[in-house]
């Protein structure tokens, strides 16, 4: 890299002294104005324009070019000092900056050389003016020192990322006997890791015959899985590194993401920021927070060739990242979901104190993160919300009768139940336990244009959370039409959240005040957070405890009614989106057992007591089974 070349500086200087400011000056001010043309041209990365002694701009240029090809920095400040003038020669002091990047300023004072030749001052080229301890023909290198990448760690500092083992699989071309073969052996061996080796074979053939061809880098304990069927293929080639990984593949995949060599992509996006082998992260939680995480590199300046050191920084290793995750807690909530082949997420919420114990996703650990960052229409499991705001208003009490026909009709648009025949004159809780869309339809003007939006915000729903990391909080859009109202009173309409959302406020329900979830958070943070949100209604609590448990009991989540461990309450939903007819839908699930609050979540997984309870079944069976 040449230092300081930045051409639209450079167009600016060549007008500045392209006029010749030394050439028509004198003594004192002559020099000075001399040293000062040549400060600029320095600090602009262009010497084409100064007068110097016995050498052409262009000369200047090359010979400064060679002489800073390998500094990894740039020159940002150079200012002239005191000058000396002894007859015909003149000495400047220069004030260098150069500016390191992570790795510092690296700031010295030089000597610039000066001749006066009739009423004109040129400049002496020296590499004493570059820096004092060169000689000629010595040329500036930098070299950089990695620091070490921040650990993520849980609330009892043992690590959850960690360097790991892992086994790199690769090719040497000329040892390759069919390239063909290979590829169909290796793809076989390969394809529950998701590797495609259709194209190895032309990748073998373009490829130097001594190189390694990249295949897959596989965990060491899954490289041994299939070490037999692979090991002894001729051409076959084998590198033991380490990488920064979680305990499994699929822990928190989706939301911790990765870290591993800068991609092309990066930097193009961060033009100078990175080099060619740094370790950044590249996705999730690793890539949100790499900046944090990756710490400050160490730089050496030296003359090359030689081990002289005119500069150095010491690298400081990057900061460490402590989450609320449990192991045992993100392990049962992986595991629910392995067998889903949608996309989904479910996430677990400890109801004392907020933290968040598990953030999983569905197929293989998930992606793009839909757990904290989906944007989603939660379906019934919204009625618990709506019906603690109809309980807290007084609009209705659980015994209540409330009427569930098989349809109903609202502004031109027929609203309808899951289920096909009508409930008739039932108690609300029996409206609750089954999903009656029809009965919460009814209600829904109860609860007027902003009754849905001030209830949620109770259970933090579109709140502004502090969490340590980005999530979306939900939003419940007041509702001025009474189909609007009818819609957003079962969870449809306008009203989005995430998983994470959902996993909170039923967290606050369990817990009858909303509490701050915790995240990600730093080591000197007290283990509980403060309680933001208000009290809710206790009786109107207690009453919807009572429906959220007939739900499991009595209702749409029966399944869940022989889980062992202490009662499970929770609440089913199907969320309709699209235009098609009918319409697909999403499935969800939110609830608690003991001081565990979780909402999972299916893509397009159709009916409410189906894929997202089931997966909240294996979670808590799991859970309980540890126990």
């Amino acid at each position: 890299m040449r230092v300081g070349r930045r051409s639209a500086v450079i167009a600016g200087v060549a007008i500045l002294i392209g006029g010749g400011l030394a050439a028509c000056s004198s003594g004192r001010s002559g020099a000075e104005a001399a040293a000062e043309e040549f400060a600029e041209a320095w600090q602009a990365g262009n010497l084409d324009g100064p007068a110097y002694l016995d050498h052409s701009g262009e000369e200047a240029q090359e010979w400064y070019n060679e002489i800073v090809d390998k500094v990894s920095g740039e020159v940002s400040q150079i200012s002239v000092g005191e000058i000396t003038i002894d007859d015909a020669s003149a000495e400047a002091r220069l004030d260098v900056s150069w500016d390191l990047g992570a790795g510092g300023q690296w700031e010295y004072e030089s000597t610039l050389d000066l001749r006066q030749q009739g009423d004109d001052w040129r400049i002496a080229l020296d590499v004493g003016a570059i820096h004092p301890d060169l000689v000629d023909g010595e040329r500036l290198r930098t070299q950089t020192a990695s620091a070490q990448r921040g650990e993520i760690v849980d609330l009892d500092g043992e690590p959850i990322v960690a360097a790991r083992p892992v086994v790199v699989v690769g090719v040497q071309p000329s040892a390759v006997t069919d390239a063909v073969a290979l590829a169909d052996v290796l793809g076989a061996a390969l394809a529950a890791d998701g590797v495609d080796t259709g194209d190895l074979p032309d990748r073998i053939a373009s490829a130097d015959p001594e190189s390694f061809v990249e295949v897959v880098t596989l965990r060491e304990e899954r490289y041994r899985e299939i070490r037999d069927q692979i090991y002894e293929q001729p051409g076959t080639v084998f590198r033991e590194e380490t990488m920064e990984l979680a305990p499994t593949r699929e822990f928190a995949r989706a939301f911790l993401g990765s870290a591993g060599p800068v991609t092309e992509e990066i930097m193009e996006d961060n033009p100078g920021r990175y080099r060619v082998g740094d370790i950044v992260g590249l996705s999730g939680l690793q890539r949100t927070l790499d900046e944090r995480l990756r710490g400050t590199e160490g730089v050496t300046v030296l003359i090359d060739g030689t081990e002289r050191e005119l500069y150095s920084s010491e690298p400081v290793a990057g900061d460490t990242i402590t989450l609320t995750l449990d192991a045992e807690v993100q392990n049962a909530a992986d595991r629910a979901l392995a067998a889903e082949p949608r996309l989904s997420a479910l996430v677990a919420v400890r109801i004392s104190d907020g933290n968040v114990l598990a953030v999983a996703g569905g197929p293989d650990g998930g992606y793009g993160d839909v757990a904290l960052h989906g944007r989603v229409p939660p379906g019934s499991t919204f009625k618990m919300v709506s019906a603690l705001a109809l309980l807290e208003q007084g609009s209705v009490d659980i015994d209540q009768p409330v009427a569930c026909p098989a349809t109903i009709e609202v502004e031109g648009y027929t609203i309808k139940n899951a289920f096909p025949e009508p409930l008739g004159e039932v108690p609300f809780r029996e409206d609750f336990a089954r999903s009656c869309n029809t009965a919460f339809v009814a209600l829904a003007p109860e609860l007027g244009t902003d009754g849905l939006t001030r209830a949620a915000a109770d259970l933090g729903i579109g709140g502004d959370w502090g969490v340590g990391i980005d999530v979306f909080t939900g939003s419940v859009p007041h509702t001025e039409t009474a189909s609007a109202q009818a819609a957003s009173a079962f969870g449809q309409g306008e009203t989005t959240v995430s998983p994470m959302t959902m996993a909170a406020a039923t967290a606050g329900v369990a817990a009858g005040k909303w509490k701050q979830p915790r995240l990600v958070v730093e080591p000197d943070q007290p283990a509980v957070t403060e309680e933001l949100g208000e009290p809710l209604d206790q009786e109107a609590v207690d009453g919807l405890h009572t429906m959220m448990r007939e739900v499991v009991t009595d209702g749409t989540a029966t399944r869940l009614a022989e889980v062992p461990g202490e009662p499970v309450h929770g609440k089913t939903g199907t969320a309709e989106y699209g235009t098609e007819d009918p319409p697909r839908s999403h499935s969800w699930f939110v609830g608690w057992q003991g001081d565990v609050a979780l909402a999972s979540f299916v893509e397009d997984g159709g009916d409410a007591g189906g894929p997202a309870t089931a997966a909240a079944e294996r979670f808590l069976r799991d859970l309980n089974e540890d126990d």
